[in-house]
């Protein structure tokens, strides 16, 4: 436990990190990464180039500010940063190196401000803080591990099919170079896939839900090109155009909190934008198999129908299902953004709503949902990329 000095003194440093922590966590990853280049196979570059993963770490360490008194406040993000860690591979070993750089950061940024009680104390609260994270992810290691067809960190897998369901997005079909089964996951889940690019230094890591109902022998993840200019995109473009059938990636073990209730019969709405129709896929066919007779939404918006995935895969769902109602927007198209109206038309204000896609959409989503009634704990949602947060009041 940390003694009420300790944590007074962070407390008070909270408006100071309000103000310089992206600063703060800048110099943080330059630092770092300049003693230890090989935490660059890990950390997401295109994330670093567009300061997103400065912005949402300095985000975590004010939160941890703010609720020092109160840490399980702040326990669900801790959770789910550590789904994060664990697909990613993050080893305890690791975050004594973190703690030691992000100390010298605070040092450099506000300088004489930074006194030694300031230190000393930033120093406790790191080490409670990363001990309740090494002690999360630990057991979530053990869960995967002990899994059947369990393991951890990564290993390699085939492609053994390569279908594109758009203009954009094409999916990988995954099974185990060992010949193994795969684990059991809970639809909305992800794995990372490692890929070393010719002519890239290091690994790169990318995330992608997993598009598919839980099947024994394989994971299917459906991946959108991004453009060839954009940062975001050198490992999609390398997806989509060099690795082909019978090629291998490794991946991790699935990972994730965005997850469907398959205990729930009452109205389910999927609500998804552009790419972010992936898990909602693993969602819709785990309904369409287990709970058929579950009243479901399903609206989809995409550009135009070009960029529409998974028509078919919708249809042959909702043959299977005794009350579902599914529509796709097209913003180029006469029936625009899924509105405020359409969601009053379709979502049953007293089940619950799972969206996903690009954060604008996602902000105006949840804003309409609250508008019509429904409570923030039947609305869930997740977005890619670093944890950042999202304003829908």
């Amino acid at each position: 436990m940390l003694s009420k000095q300790t944590r007074d003194i962070v407390k008070s440093t909270a408006p100071v990190l309000a103000e310089h922590g992206t600063a703060i966590t800048s110099v943080f990853y330059r630092n770092l990464f300049a003693a230890h280049p090989e935490l660059l196979n890990v950390f997401n570059h295109a994330n670093q180039a567009q300061g997103r993963q400065q912005a949402a770490l300095a985000n975590a360490v004010y939160a941890a500010a703010v609720y020092i008194d109160n840490l399980e406040n702040i326990l669900p993000a801790v959770v789910q940063i550590a789904h994060k860690h664990v697909s990613l591979g993050i080893k305890p070993e690791q975050y004594p190196i973190v703690g030691e750089f992000l100390l010298k950061a605070i040092k450099e940024v506000l300088g004489d401000a930074a006194t030694d009680d300031i230190l000393k104390a930033w120093e406790e609260a790191y080490g409670v803080i990363a001990d309740a994270f090494i002690g999360v992810e630990a057991q979530m290691y053990k869960e995967a591990r002990e899994q059947e067809n369990g393991w951890n960190f990564f290993k390699p897998f085939t492609i053994v099919r390569k279908v594109q369901e758009s203009e954009s997005i094409t999916s990988f079909y995954l099974k185990p170079v060992d010949g193994s089964g795969v684990p059991a996951f809970k639809p909305g889940q992800y794995i990372s896939v490692r890929v070393l690019i010719p002519g890239e230094q290091y690994t790169m890591i990318r995330q992608y839900s997993l598009s598919q109902a839980s099947k024994p022998d394989e994971f299917r993840i459906s991946v959108k090109r991004e453009a060839d200019n954009d940062p975001n995109g050198v490992v999609s473009v390398y997806l989509h155009t060099q690795v082909n059938e019978e090629d291998t990636v490794e991946v991790s073990p699935p990972a994730g909190e965005f997850l469907l209730d398959t205990a729930k019969t009452t109205p389910v709405a999927f609500i998804s934008g552009g790419v972010g129709i992936t898990p909602m896929m693993s969602m819709l066919e785990t309904v369409a198999v287990s709970t058929p007779d579950r009243p479901t939404v399903f609206l989809h918006a995409a550009r135009n129908e070009s960029l529409a995935a998974f028509g078919e895969d919708i249809e042959k769902h909702a043959l299977n299902m005794s009350n579902i109602q599914y529509k796709t927007y097209f913003s180029d198209g006469p029936d625009g953004q899924i509105t405020r109206e359409a969601l009053e038309a379709y979502v049953d204000p007293t089940g619950d709503a799972y969206v996903c896609g690009p954060v604008p959409f996602m902000e105006a989503m949840i804003r309409n949902l609250l508008a019509m009634g429904m409570k923030e704990e039947q609305i869930h949602y997740e977005f890619f990329g670093p944890a950042l947060q999202l304003e829908h009041a």
